[in-house]
């Protein structure tokens, strides 16, 4: 009978263990936001920035988690140097007053063993609204040249850039953007 309580107790240990919190840092090479937006009706405009962080706690066990993430603002790339200073300046995103953009969670929500969203608040220009990614891929496995564990999804919201001061011209340029955010992330 001791034996059987030795084991029931090493493995409610062995289970805690498995079920702590893991936290991956955000891999700024392989994470660059999107967004994309309707100009004028002719087309869709895609541009991205270029310098992320913050990191990502899962505990898949427990179906919890946090997402911190800091975009610099001033690393947006159009494509062209021209239209990145048009898009920093105070008519969007005021990069010299507001340089990075944050997304902090409060909730991660889990469908079976994988993230499906993460609802949580974007400050972007000063202004903070809440915000749903919708995870519409998810995996982790160890990195096959890092050889560490690893992370990665892709996410996507959309949001309305009046609700963020950053209304001008629109309706012609479209008010809805849809964000996009392929991250990976690995285990320090």
């Amino acid at each position: 009978m001791k034996k059987l309580a030795v084991l029931a107790i090493a493995a409610a240990l062995s289970s805690a263990a498995f079920a702590a919190p893991e936290t991956y840092n955000i891999d700024p090479t392989h994470t660059l936001p999107r967004f994309e937006y309707n100009h004028l009706g002719y087309s869709v405009q895609l541009s991205r920035f270029d310098k992320t962080s913050g990191s990502i706690t899962l505990d898949r066990a427990a179906k919890t988690g946090s997402v911190d993430v800091t975009i610099d603002t001033t690393s947006v790339n159009t494509g062209y140097a021209l239209f990145n200073h048009h898009i920093q300046g105070e008519d969007f995103l005021a990069t010299a007053q507001y340089p990075t953009a944050t997304y902090k969670s409060t909730k991660v929500n889990f469908d079976g063993d994988k993230v499906a969203s993460v609802e949580g608040n974007l400050t972007l220009k000063g202004v903070t609204k809440p915000v749903t990614l919708t995870i519409n891929s998810f995996h982790c496995m160890p990195h096959p040249m890092l050889k560490k564990d690893a992370c990665g999804a892709t996410a996507t919201a959309k949001v309305k850039r009046t609700d963020f001061n950053m209304g001008k011209n629109a309706p012609y340029i479209g008010d809805e953007v849809t964000i996009t955010l392929p991250v990976e992330a690995i285990k320090p």
